[in-house]
């Protein structure tokens, strides 16, 4: 199966993950795989996708746990020999009313949307053929959550030298800053979603470089980008944008041409580049 292309859209089985599975269905030239930690709901929504005439195929992923990404590495590197487009859009926020206390809240949030990306990141992006197209969803959030920082840490995270122990050393800080209530003296904005979020747009901007210099004649495109503000279970019914046109970032970026050699290691918003 080396020869047929596939993409993988991370947290999949609903809201913007599975509507850029449906776009995908429909424009990529190849294999397609639905990713959800839980087994049922995944295959209900591949079924979903079935009942539309689309052909996604199914692979457990639940990013907050290393066995699990493994897991999907180890088949990829069989049945493929790789991966050729890879979404990374499974995530999760508390509610604004969550009574859940912000340092818990803050510990969660990054597990998930920053160190769970980031192992993704770790074990598939050595699989990531040439000519292959990585996507970070992240979130304008996390230009507000930016702004919300103190001088000090704007400066680290627009940095064009910064390395992924940096941002790591960064993004710990935060949830240890929280669980000491001392995070908005340290310079913090009141946002775990929103610096979990810089977390993402930092660490493509950073494998963008790395890539630029180990693998630079791969062609390889990474971005990161916001999908907008979408009617889905985690910003509810009062959004502005459906779920296939909050895919519509994303799914440009998968499908950047063979011949394009941009963007790259840039954050866009409708389909645009956005200055961190």
């Amino acid at each position: 199966m080396s020869n047929v292309p596939v993409a993988v859209v991370t947290g999949s089985n609903k809201g913007i993950g599975f509507a850029i599975v449906r776009a995908l269905c429909k424009q990529f030239p190849g294999d397609v795989y639905l990713t959800a930690r839980d087994l049922g709901r995944g295959q209900e929504a591949v079924a979903k996708l079935q009942e539309e005439g689309l052909h996604p195929l199914f692979h457990q992923l639940d990013i907050d746990d290393l066995q699990s990404i493994r897991a999907l590495r180890d088949f990829l590197k069989e049945k493929y020999g790789g991966l050729n487009v890879l979404v990374n859009n499974a995530g999760i926020a508390f509610k604004v009313r969550d009574t859940t206390p912000f340092a818990v809240q803050a510990e969660v949030t990054l597990k998930t949307n920053f160190f769970g990306t980031r192992n993704v990141c770790t074990e598939l992006l050595p699989l990531v053929k040439p000519y292959g197209r990585v996507v970070n969803v992240s979130s304008m959030v996390s230009s507000s959550a930016l702004g919300g920082c103190s001088r000090e840490l704007q400066e680290k995270f627009r940095s064009d030298t910064i390395t992924e122990d940096e941002l790591v050393e960064l993004m710990t800080k935060f949830v240890e800053d929280t669980k000491k209530s001392v995070h908005e003296k340290e310079g913090w904005p009141n946002t775990a979603y929103g610096v979990s979020k810089i977390g993402v747009t930092v660490l493509s901007r950073i494998q963008a470089r790395m890539l630029n210099e180990k693998r630079k004649g791969d062609h390889i495109l990474l971005n990161a980008c916001c999908p907008g503000w979408v009617r889905t279970d985690m910003a509810g019914p009062k959004a502005t944008k459906s779920p296939d046109e909050g895919a519509e970032t994303p799914v440009y970026l998968a499908l950047l041409p063979s011949d394009a050699d941009g963007p790259h290691g840039q954050f866009l918003s409708n389909k645009t580049v956005r200055t961190w």
